[in-house]
């Protein structure tokens, strides 16, 4: 079956775009892999993805993109009809696609408005194995989106796109799986919007110490460090110098399709953060609001 397979990157639109290259460059420890038009590259170190964020300059703060991974061109073909019959809108069709790292893919809005990209054939960067105390990420974990309608957004994701149900937490956030890991996309109810980008670590001790390395760049911490439930992965949320939510995490748990339940989580303190130590909580998290692209392509 075609489907979505793993997370590529997020492109974001930024007012202060030097004080967000300086964050992801010199503080999340990402490095710089191209630029191109005034849009900027960055690759994690522990993964060969060609990059996971991209930055330019915006008048305001924004997605201009979420791109996903298909295993071949043909799969993106067939994922490209699934999307068209569900009435999405496109923004183009399937095609050669001319950013660094190339490969075939198509974009188009999601039902709530939020751009997408699918494609296959992009180039692999270069990766290295990291050592345990390094502290920086390895690759992207997880996005975290808000909808208006979260259950509508699953079926879509689900139905079209080919993700799995993993659990929910009570009736209002559901984790999505594309492989083996227990959730590549998350849904909260809210107007739509990024809620978070989140970033695999090597273990608990590299969180920790990419929470250390942060706090004495005076990155301070807005939620964690602790566990959630539905899982089992460990977090630390942070801000951007352009307010847009990251998380540090490890342990995420892997799902064996065999025998895998969905499960309801009853939301409660030990469920939203099993240790139960760490500062703040989703209140300290940024604020939802519509995201000034909806259904509005970027001219790249």
């Amino acid at each position: 079956m075609s489907r979505i397979t793993e997370i590529r990157y997020v492109a974001y639109g930024v007012p202060d775009l030097a004080a967000e290259q300086r964050f992801y460059g010199e503080v999340w420890g990402l490095r710089q892999v191209a630029e191109q038009d005034g849009r900027y590259y960055y690759a994690t170190e522990g993964s060969a993805e060609h990059h996971v964020v991209r930055l330019r300059q915006t008048p305001d703060r924004r997605v201009d993109v979420i791109a996903m991974a298909a295993d071949t061109a043909a799969d993106v073909d067939v994922l490209f009809g699934r999307v068209t019959e569900a009435g999405c809108r496109i923004i183009f069709a399937p095609c050669a696609l001319t950013e660094p790292g190339g490969g075939y893919g198509f974009r188009f809005f999601s039902p709530d408005g939020l751009p997408f990209e699918i494609s296959a054939d992009v180039a692999r960067g270069t990766a290295r194995e990291l050592q345990r105390w390094e502290g920086i990420p390895q690759k992207i974990s997880h996005i975290v989106l808000h909808s208006p309608n979260p259950k509508a957004a699953v079926q879509f994701f689900c139905d079209v796109l080919g993700f799995r149900l993993s659990d929910w937490l009570g009736d209002f956030m559901a984790f999505l799986r594309c492989n083996e890991w227990h959730h590549r996309l998350a849904f909260l109810p809210g107007p739509p919007c990024l809620n978070h980008v989140a970033y695999d670590m090597l273990g608990v001790d590299d969180m920790m110490r990419g929470i250390s390395r942060l706090k004495q760049l005076e990155v301070n911490i807005v939620w964690g460090p602790g566990r959630h439930t539905a899982g089992n992965n460990t977090f630390s949320y942070f801000t951007t110098p352009n307010n847009f939510a990251v998380e540090y995490t490890a342990d995420l748990e892997q799902v064996d399709e065999a025998t895998w339940q969905a499960t309801v989580h009853t939301p409660a303190p030990r469920v939203m953060d099993q240790w139960g130590v760490g500062v703040g909580g989703p209140q300290t998290m940024p604020h939802a609001a519509p995201d000034p692209g909806l259904f509005q392509p970027s001219e790249v």
